[in-house]
């Protein structure tokens, strides 16, 4: 499973989320078993062509319309910022779906 998130900066253990718009660096996660199995960066989405299976935004109210169109489910953070805090929410499911 692949999940997209858009951050600062490419330190892995520090990188926060920002808005899209706001996006440095696109953090590719792969989830396997419940536990990241990696983190690859890419300067722009566009990089990586393959299917990715979730994005996670920083709220709910940025544009979406273009994730949701590629097949991704879209899902927005509470109060999480990094990577791992992302992750975990979204394991127990604590992250908030979006147009819905």
């Amino acid at each position: 499973m692949f999940i997209w998130i858009c951050v600062e900066s490419k330190d892995t253990e520090n990188a926060k989320i920002t808005q899209v718009i706001d996006a440095k660096y696109w953090a590719l996660i792969e989830l396997d078993g419940g536990n990241i199995a990696s983190v690859n960066f890419y300067d722009k989405r566009e990089d990586y062509t393959e299917w990715v299976d979730f994005i996670v935004l920083k709220n709910k109210f940025e544009s979406y319309m273009e994730f949701m169109e590629a097949g991704m489910m879209v899902l927005c953070i509470r109060n999480e910022e990094t990577i791992s805090e992302i992750i975990e929410a979204f394991k127990f499911k604590e992250l908030d779906e979006v147009g819905m």
